[in-house]
């Protein structure tokens, strides 16, 4: 099979030679071998592992993203951030840690965003009604 991880910036991984792929969606992880069906589905922040045809282990850590398998024969990963290393120990206590709190500053940045947003709103709202000229609403 072919493994493709590409991010925004960058292939992290291109490897034509793989027998195996471990990854990680919501439902937890997954498995596919060649010839697997048409697979789709959302990646969570893990680490993908592949064997290749020699046997060897590899891993690259994702923050999310999307894997598609097609023909039984070709997956592709698209993820705003990979790391791709042999050390798994690594890749789990600083990449995966690295991706999970920038995961959760994005949250609560968006968050913050959406407070903000809503109190514009509110001011918006009480300055409109500050305005009216009567308690019955607007003049017409």
């Amino acid at each position: 099979m072919k493994l493709t991880v590409s991010t925004p910036l960058a292939i992290a991984v291109d490897q034509a030679d793989v027998a195996h792929v471990r990854a990680e969606d919501a439902s937890g992880a997954f498995g596919i071998l060649p010839g697997h069906a048409d697979f789709l589905t959302v990646l969570t922040v893990s680490v993908l592992t592949w064997r290749d045809g020699a046997g060897a282990l590899h891993h690259v850590a994702v923050r999310g993203g999307v894997l598609d398998v097609r023909h039984g024969q070709v997956i592709a990963v698209a993820t705003r951030e990979a790391v791709a290393d042999d050390d798994l120990a690594r890749l789990e206590a600083e990449v995966l840690a690295g991706f999970l709190r920038r995961q959760d500053e994005e949250r609560v940045a968006h968050i913050d965003s959406q407070r903000l947003y809503l109190s514009a709103i509110r001011r918006i709202c009480q300055s409109l009604r500050a305005e009216s000229p009567a308690r019955g609403g607007f003049a017409q």
